[in-house]
């Protein structure tokens, strides 16, 4: 059944008529659409992938220390993976989807973005090519490629489902910017890439939710480029260090209002390093941080968040609410020890 309706052409003319039908359309297009852009996806980086065995130190003898994914992203060998994959390993053996299997390098990895980077040296190889994750939209059909539980070259797809989210890495920083998918992850995965329906890498696959379902994060390749050259650089990330431990805690609001502060809330002073530039400054265990330099601090990750190689060595202030006086101190930062 259907029906016909006269329409008008922006002239006032008569248009061409419309012809609605009471049949809901064949959706096979769309799917064959969708279909072949995970197929062509998967064709491009699938020779990229790779897997990752990693053989740790033990007391006696080396010990398998478990497995993970990462891809090629120069013609040369480099490879990105997730730093959670590799921190620490004695030996790392890469095997590429052709079946050949190479000794990797761990040129560095920073725990704090969960990001590493290892070298082989082999011929023909294919790079998987960089895309821009500042580009992304949510909704938009993703892919994630990688070997879980040892299964190779595993395929799984979904959508962008947030961007801008923050992770909490093993180190205990945040890791800002964020993608949340619901491209299925499972353990295994880990460092492998996140991929758009061109086959461009946008993300690095790195968590899942494990109570919950098809909620899952890649480290975006904004963050990984930057990190990544670094890397290659200079083997790892320089951070600043001020040598001590808080917690985020409320402050009165009368004691908010004397002082104008910009937040109700600060970062308690629980313990300090010995000889670290925090007891250096005079600062004491039970003082509130609400300020370093002229930003104001309401947590611990706003205070991480300033802490970069550009602090290291500079006179910087810490603004602090000892009981209920507002007083400042001078520190100096140094570089921050390696993270193990």
């Amino acid at each position: 059944m259907s029906r016909t309706l006269p329409l008008r052409n922006a002239n006032g003319g008569n248009a061409r008529p419309q012809i609605f039908s009471d049949k809901i359309p064949a959706d096979d297009y769309l799917l064959d659409a969708y279909s072949n852009a995970v197929i062509g996806a998967a064709e491009q980086v699938s020779p990229a992938v790779v897997n990752l065995d990693v053989h740790k130190r033990g007391r006696q003898r080396e010990r398998f220390g478990g497995s993970g994914s990462g891809f090629v992203f120069t013609p040369d060998g480099l490879i990105l993976t997730n730093s959670h994959v590799v921190h620490e390993a004695a030996r790392i053996e890469v095997s590429l989807t052709d079946g050949r299997q190479f000794e990797g390098e761990l040129l560095g990895d920073d725990p704090h973005t969960d990001l590493a980077v290892v070298r082989v040296t082999a011929s023909q190889l294919t790079p998987a090519e960089l895309g821009d994750s500042e580009r992304l939209k949510v909704g938009q059909l993703v892919i994630a490629l990688g070997n879980p539980y040892g299964f190779q070259c595993t395929v799984t797809s979904g959508v962008v489902s947030a961007l801008g989210r923050s992770l909490r890495s093993q180190s205990g920083r945040l890791i800002d910017n964020v993608i949340q998918t619901d491209a299925a992850l499972n353990p295994g995965n880990s460092g492998g890439p996140l991929v758009t329906s061109g086959g461009e890498v946008v993300g690095v696959n790195t968590a899942i939710i494990m109570p919950a379902q098809g909620i899952c994060f890649a480290i975006a390749m904004s963050t990984a480029k930057f990190v990544a050259g670094l890397l290659i650089k200079e083997g790892r990330i320089r951070r600043s260090y001020v040598g001590l431990a808080g917690q985020n805690v409320p402050i009165h609001r009368r004691v908010v209002r004397f002082h104008n502060l910009s937040y109700e809330q600060g970062v308690l002073v629980i313990s300090l390093d010995k000889d670290s530039p925090a007891t250096n400054s005079g600062l004491r265990e039970g003082d509130i941080i609400v300020g370093f330099d002229d930003t104001p601090i309401r947590s611990v990750d706003d205070l991480h968040r300033l802490l970069t190689e550009k602090q290291i060595g500079i006179r910087s202030r810490l603004t602090v609410i000892r009981h209920t006086e507002k007083l400042s101190f001078t520190i100096v930062p140094v570089e921050s020890p390696a993270f193990s």
